[in-house]
């Protein structure tokens, strides 16, 4: 008995050792080297110099590099995020999941933004926001708000709400279709039992739906912060970081370091860095969430 057992482990492990080496591969193969490369200073070519912690000094101290501001700019996406994108989802989970005419339409058209290529949509809101010829500020001139109008991608004051809000369009239908899974999986029977109390439609989502669905509303949150943390692709379309690092986050410093400062050791510690704070905010969510519980 003892042996078959060994044996089925063996089995076991041959199954997974595929899917194991590529996870090691891809995933924490890179990490560690990263890892490695944040303890020396190296242009990526010539010889490496060892510096022990002076990457993470400087990353710290440094206000040329900007982390801290970074850091600043990713907790504001971050909360605009869980507080504006979250809500909104939820909102629109409970009312398509109550069975309205046309919620399969209503489901595809606002899940649409997430299968277009973040460029693209980079592109598209690029034109929107065009202080010339761009739809938003057309529309301002067309309202008689004039004044209103701004190079909204080019103020310092309007830069990091402007890359905010078409993460907010392409996003809100991702998180509204996991709570929407939620919200169809509730019991039918409780929500007629809390009917039949003489609960309302809002008490019945308050009291009911929303407790039942919160595990996917606390994925949603993850995923929110920790993309938040490690966004890129939309904010280097839009503004690379601009205007004076207004909307300046960790991976186009990260990009900066690697490719035209060409600094592999503070890139691969920026690198490291966003990798422990994404972790840490998870465990935090998470633990909030149960204590909650």
């Amino acid at each position: 008995m003892k042996k078959k057992a060994i044996v089925n482990y063996i089995n076991v492990f041959l199954f997974l050792l595929p899917a194991l080496a590529l996870f090691i591969g891809i995933l924490i193969a890179p990490i560690i080297k990263s890892l490695y490369y944040s303890f020396f200073n190296w242009n990526g070519m010539g010889a490496m110099e060892f510096i022990g912690l002076h990457n993470y000094i400087e990353l710290f101290s440094s206000k040329a590099i900007g982390f801290l501001k970074a850091l600043r700019n990713a907790c504001i996406l971050a909360a605009l995020s869980v507080f504006i994108q979250l809500p909104l989802s939820l909102g629109l989970a409970l009312v398509l999941g109550r069975g309205i005419k046309g919620e399969r339409p209503f489901l595809s058209i606002y899940f649409m933004p997430v299968l277009i290529s973040t460029v693209v949509i980079g592109q598209l809101w690029l034109k929107i926001y065009n202080p010339d010829y761009g739809l938003l500020n057309s529309a301002l001139n067309a309202l008689g708000l004039e004044s209103l109008t701004r190079i909204w991608l080019g103020d310092v004051k309007t830069a990091l709400i402007a890359v905010f809000i078409p993460t907010l369009w392409q996003y809100v239908g991702y998180h509204m279709l996991l709570m929407y899974a939620g919200v169809k999986g509730v019991s039918p029977e409780l929500r007629e039992a809390a009917r039949i109390d003489g609960a309302t439609e809002g008490q019945v989502n308050r009291y009911i739906v929303i407790p039942s669905i919160k595990p996917i509303i606390k994925v949603s949150v993850i995923f929110a912060v920790t993309g938040s943390l490690k966004s890129f692709d939309l904010i280097y379309v839009l503004t690379n970081g601009g205007p004076l690092h207004a909307t300046e986050v960790h991976s186009t410093i990260m990009i900066e370091m690697l490719f035209q400062r060409n600094r592999y050791g503070m890139g691969s510690t920026i690198a490291v860095m966003m990798i422990i704070l994404c972790f840490v905010f998870a465990l935090l969510i998470s633990k909030a969430f149960k204590e909650n519980d």
